[in-house]
């Protein structure tokens, strides 16, 4: 007996059986039956339902043949008003599915016929689905859309599809060949481990193709001859979206790959295997406006059919019945300069520890670079990272003190040791002694006088602290910046050495290399930056910019880089800004900062060519170490330019980061 007529015989019984529901004549009988045919078919399961002249479980099995094509999704099925005819009974049944981002809703008419004292269901095949005939079944066709591009500034491709070759072994080409012989020598090849691909190779089925790595085509060294020179090896060419290296803005901008078992599980329907999603970065964060959405359409088709006899009727026989328009994915507009990225990249390529460039444009809050070295190990150092600022906080102490009636001329003093509640301050190795006792602020700033800012700690409270930092635009939240970032944390409280520590940017206070940015160019706009990264961002995918706060009590080292892919806790932003910095208060800043490349210890940021340099540089000591591990630093504005270079472990931020930050900016031009 042919599949079509075991479906059809089946379909019959589901027309014959019915419900049986024992009750008393009258309507109430048939819309109980109504009711739970209703239920039992919404559930995909009618094998607990009684059925004349056929077992449940046959029953059961053609019903699941039937809507097999939908599966998993299973359809809300409601009774409508019964009509009820002496021994016979009809009832509207309505049929809702959810066909990937659309719904296809009809209604058909079930029949009921009164046996003895009970109500039989009187099925056929359109009963299921309006004018399904007997001995047939639904089927499902679905175009997925290319995934949309990544763009930088100017709509520069950042992320776009380029060429690949999937290498692998293609087993039904081993022919006699031994498949752990050809495994191995592949791997070799390639650079994977031989033991994990070969037991991969061995277990996948005859006619499969197991994928060893994929390579972009674009600079690959092995060649086709290589590959081709290994029994049942073979390179198939296929296209990616990618960055144009693999590391650019990887900690940033994520990646894109096929689903896994686990993210179809968690997206509820959405993704399904095959699909193309995002991982980590921007491509997780707006995936759903990268992917779009597929095309999906539901057809009547006889049941049974082989591959070669449905192929033939795409070409015509099918009976379409309800149509989702594939939506392609919306391109994600980014500030992002790739020429000032790769710059920054390559300039980290160098550096061991984690570390991270940030340059920004301060008029308009673009970020035009955003990279974390390899030493971040995957981790985005530059947006996320939670470190203290050491001496670049010196920029939000001056605003506090410029707040309070100082000028760049005030006098401040600047012993060579200061010792606040038994514990003992200095002044960096190799402070210049000429710098020591009455000097001007900007001195003491152009010299990073750690003494002269702590002695400022009576007249500067924490909270005036915490204000001058919002002013600034850090410790705040981000709204336009449309990617989480930490953009740093000031407590509003704190004293003894605490308060001492903070005004040396050590203590509890936190920035994030994209925050020092901020501040730096808010000192040269003149007024706080409001930094932005995506131009686009869809509507439900925006993100605040502010990574979530922690649970009571948790603090944040200091000195430590979280794990790559971790999710990182902060203390919550700010719930209001400081009064905004003024033009003639970032006027003083910027005074200062340029006296730090005039007479300070950056004199080496003279040279670089342009628009004069104003900096400031910073050295957080961390950890239990001693002598203690520092952190470098170092901010400056450049014309329109606002940089932030940061060495998680290093020397002096003038000696460590300096050189590197010279190098940007030269080469930035």
């Amino acid at each position: 007996m042919g599949n079509s007529s075991k479906l059809s015989l089946a379909l019959v019984g589901l027309i014959l059986s019915g419900s049986l529901v024992g009750c008393s004549d009258g309507r109430a009988g048939a819309q109980d039956a109504a009711k739970q045919l209703a239920s039992a078919v919404a559930a995909l399961d009618v094998g607990s339902v009684a059925f004349e002249g056929k077992d449940s479980g046959g029953a059961n099995e053609q019903l699941h043949e039937v809507f097999k094509a939908l599966d998993p999704v299973k359809p809300v099925v409601d009774t409508g008003e019964l009509t009820l005819d002496k021994d016979t009974a009809t009832v509207p049944l309505t049929y809702s599915w959810k066909i990937g981002s659309g719904e296809w809703k009809y209604t058909t008419s079930a029949q009921l016929k009164k046996s003895g004292d009970k109500w039989l269901t009187v099925w056929n095949p359109a009963t299921l689905v309006p004018s399904l005939a007997e001995g047939e079944v639904l089927g499902t066709l679905s175009q997925s859309p290319a995934r949309a591009e990544i763009l930088g500034a100017g709509d520069a491709k950042l992320v776009t599809y380029r060429a690949v070759v999937n290498v692998g072994i293609d087993k039904p080409r081993l022919a006699s060949a031994d498949p752990a012989a050809s495994a191995t020598q592949l791997a070799q090849l390639v650079g994977v481990d031989p033991a994990a691909y070969t037991q991969q190779v061995q277990a996948a089925g005859p006619e499969a193709f197991v994928t060893a790595i994929t390579l972009r085509q674009d600079g690959r060294t092995i060649t086709d001859d290589q590959i081709a020179g290994i029994p049942g090896a073979r390179a198939i060419a296929d296209s990616l979206p990618l960055a144009p290296t693999r590391t650019f803005a990887r900690a940033l901008l994520g990646t894109a790959a096929e689903a896994n078992a686990e993210q179809i599980e968690k997206s509820g329907g959405a993704l399904r295997a095959g699909d193309t999603t995002g991982t980590g970065g921007l491509q997780q964060q707006y995936d759903a406006q990268l992917r779009g959405s597929d095309g999906t359409q539901v057809f009547a088709e006889k049941a049974g059919l082989t591959a070669e006899e449905r192929q033939t009727l795409l070409n015509g026989g099918r009976r379409a019945l309800f149509q989702v328009d594939m939506k392609v994915g919306t391109p994600l507009k980014t500030t992002l300069d790739p020429n000032l990225q790769q710059l920054a990249e390559d300039i980290l390529g160098k550096v061991a520890p984690a570390s991270a460039i940030v340059a920004l444009r301060p008029s308009s809050g673009a970020v035009l670079a955003a990279a974390s070295g390899p030493g971040s190990n995957g981790y985005d150092t530059a947006l996320l990272g939670q470190y203290a600022p050491g001496s670049i906080f010196k920029i939000v102490d001056s605003l506090a003190m410029i707040r309070n009636g100082m000028t760049p001329d005030a006098m401040v003093e600047c012993p060579a040791t200061l010792t606040v509640d038994g514990r003992t301050f200095k002044n960096a190795e190799g402070y210049p002694a000429s710098s020591l006792g009455s000097v001007t602020l900007r001195d003491a700033f152009a010299h990073s006088c750690n003494t002269a800012f702590i002695n400022a700690r009576d007249t500067v409270s924490q909270a005036q602290l915490e204000a001058a930092a919002t002013s600034l635009g850090v410790a705040v939240e981000a709204p336009s910046l449309g990617a989480s970032a930490f953009l740093g944390s000031v407590p509003g409280d704190a004293s003894g050495t605490e308060h001492a520590a903070s005004m040396i940017g050590q203590g509890k206070v936190l920035m994030s290399p994209l925050a020092a940015a901020i501040m730096a160019g808010s000192v040269a706009k003149g007024a706080p930056v409001a930094p932005q990264l995506v131009l686009n961002p869809g509507a439900d995918e925006a993100g605040t910019g502010a990574v979530a706060s922690p649970s009571a009590g948790s603090t944040p080292s200091a000195g430590s880089t979280p794990s790559a892919g971790s999710t990182p806790s902060a203390p919550a932003p700010a719930k209001a800004s400081g009064t905004p910095v003024t033009a003639a208060e970032a006027a003083a800043l910027a005074d200062m900062m340029r006296a730090v490349v005039t007479s300070g210890h950056t004199g080496f940021l003279a040279a670089v060519p342009g628009a004069p340099v104003g900096a400031k540089t910073g050295t957080a000591e961390f950890g239990s170490d001693n002598p203690p591990k520092t952190h470098a630093w170092i901010v400056a504005v450049h014309g329109d330019l606002a940089v932030a270079v940061f060495v998680e472990e290093g020397g002096l931020g003038a000696t460590v980061s300096g050189p590197l930050l010279k190098e940007f900016l030269t080469a930035a031009g």
